[in-house]
This record gives structure tokens, sequence and C-alpha cells, in this order.
């Protein structure tokens, strides 16, 4: 099969949306399939990929690349990606990371025209809940993880109970954490936190917790990558992911769970689908309630080796090969 991936934004540009399509293009290629991916962002050095990347190609290129592969694949729609559909029709395949609205909530008409985009391709989405807001039939594929960076490490001893990991905005709700931890003092534990990430809200949060005296229990270590993360993560118990918005999956919470860390995340969303049965979730903002699943996991360890043990079925529906190949069936039938 020959699949023709449009994403404007590509390595070396990092993000979560250019890691997931770099994961797929090579996970399509290891499957035996020609790829090719076009991209609007210049390269900066000379990384070599398994499959042809076409930076900011001509309109006669794109044409003849349009005229080249069985399948056109968007990752988000672009659409300044899909002109070449009128012209030469492909089969058109979206995947769907993000919900198609303003940051304030309302529709602008680009997201109008979005969500009427859909009706005419075949979409797949990453959580339940994304896919409820997509006007025609989508089919849910969640995201994979790095398996060969997030994985347990018997050896290191899992001796500290609390981790945030993520960008230090008041999106990712790590105030309510803070609130948590100063309201479990109050009943009579003081669990460390270890906040990783970086962001505009880090003054505002080491303040806060001054305030509220639990400075001594939370470590503010910056941002971890790769190894060092893994290791990180590893020494903990319980990963919070806090988020007051409505997360459209949840890479990170998949990260965790590989680590060996019960998840505790709010509802809202596609986080619960992350989760799954490796933690549990509570209403998005519930500081009250956040509390509570934190003092019940604490004080009952056999709540959390329950959970640890739903993490091997569970991460298997997010490995990259399987993800993968739950993609191409959708791609296979549609070109059918």
């Amino acid at each position: 099969m020959k699949i023709l991936i449009y994403s404007p934004l590509f390595y070396p540009s990092v993000g979560g949306l250019e890691t997931i399509i770099s994961t797929l293009a090579h996970e399509f290629t290891y499957q035996g399939h020609q790829v090719k991916i076009v991209s609007q962002t210049p390269a900066t050095n000379s990384k070599i990929f398994p499959f042809e990347v076409i930076r900011k190609p001509s309109l006669q290129r794109v044409f003849n690349l349009i005229n080249w592969c069985d399948v056109y694949f968007q990752g988000c729609v672009s659409l300044k990606g899909l002109y070449p559909l009128i012209f030469v029709p492909r089969p058109l395949i979206i995947t769907h990371h993000a919900w198609y609205q303003r940051v304030n909530g309302n529709l602008g008409w680009q997201d109008y025209l979005k969500k009427f985009v859909t009706r005419f391709a075949t979409n797949i989405s990453v959580s339940h809940a994304l896919a409820a807001t997509i006007p025609a039939p989508s089919s849910v594929i969640p995201n994979s993880y790095q398996e060969d960076i997030f994985y347990e490490i018997p050896e290191i001893i899992r001796n500290r109970e609390l981790v945030f990991l993520g960008r230090l905005v008041s999106d990712k709700g790590v105030n309510l954490l803070l609130d948590a931890l100063s309201q479990l003092k109050s009943m009579g534990l003081s669990p460390q936190l270890t906040i990783i990430g970086s962001g505009p809200e880090e003054p505002i949060l080491r303040q806060q917790a001054k305030d509220l005296k639990i400075i001594e229990h939370v470590s503010f270590v910056g941002v971890k990558v790769e190894h060092e993360l893994t290791q990180l993560l590893n020494a903990h118990q319980i990963m919070v992911v806090p988020s007051i918005w409505n997360e459209p999956f949840g890479i990170v919470a998949l990260e965790g769970i590989a680590c060996g860390c019960v998840v505790v995340g709010s509802q809202g969303g596609g986080l619960k689908d992350a989760i799954g049965s490796c933690g549990v979730t509570f209403p998005n903002g519930d500081v009250q309630a956040l509390t509570q699943i934190l003092f019940n996991l604490l004080q009952n360890p056999e709540q959390l080796a329950t959970y640890r043990n739903n993490s091997p079925s569970h991460l298997l529906r997010h490995q990259k090969s399987t993800v993968a190949t739950a993609y191409l069936e959708v791609i296979e039938a549609a070109i059918r």
C-alpha cells in the first residue's frame, strides 16, 4: 500500500502530534508499506528516516505525490492540505487528536469547516470523548507510547509517593494537587510530591507550596527526559494528572503506567481512556475528591498492587505495532 501522510509540522519540530505521526510512519514502513510524508517544516540536519520526507514541495510535486499514493492520511484536519484532493480524488483518512474549537471553547469558522470535512473522510479518534465530537462516524484507536523508553526497572526502589509530569501551566491543575497535599497533611499524611516539568506557573506554584506550609514535601526537579525520566518515574507509586481542562487523550498516563505507577487523573475528556483499569479518576477540578482518592490509595497499598496488576493487558493495546496494525486495518477497509 502507498500511504501519503500530510503533516505540516514534522521533525525537527517537536510536539505530541509530530511524535505520533513519526511513530505511525515508522510502523507502517516496518509492516511493509510504502510511506512518504509531506511537511512544511524545513530540515535543519541530515537525520535519516526509513521513508521519504518531502519538505515544502512545489504544487506540481504535490500533485505527483497524490497521483502516486493509494491513500491520503492527515493527522488532524489540515485545511491547507486538502485542496489537491479536489483535482485528484483519493481515499482520505484523518486521525483526530485534538478538539476542534477555540481556546475559550467557542467554535470559529475554521472549526465548523474542519468538522464538515470529516463527513467526507474515514475518521479515527484517539478517545471515545473525542469521537463523540466528530459529526461523522469515527473509529476509536488509542495512542501508543514509547515502550522502548518507558518501562519498569525492578532494581529501583519505589519509595516516593506522588509524582506530576507535565507543563507547569494553569490548565494542568498542579495548584489543585498542592491543595490536596495540604489537605492530606491535615488528615495526618505527609506524602512527598515530585513535580517534573517547567512552565510559566512555576513561581506561583512554589509560592503556593510555601503558603500552604508544604514546601518541604514538594520537589521541583525541572525537565527530565528519556532514561533519566524513566528512572525517576520508577521511584514513585502514584502519578497524578489533575488537568482542569478535558485532555483529548493523555499519553503521560501511559508513560506512568508503563513505569509502574498507579495513575490518578481527571475524568473529563479522553484521559480516562488512557488510564483504563490502571488507576482512578475524579471530576475535573474537584480537590475534595482528589484528596480522598489519594488518602485511600496511600492508606491501602493492596489497592495499588491491584491496579498495577492490570497494567500488562492495558499496555498491550497501546504498543506501537498494535496501534499501527489497527490503523492499517481501517485504511485497508477504506480503500476497499
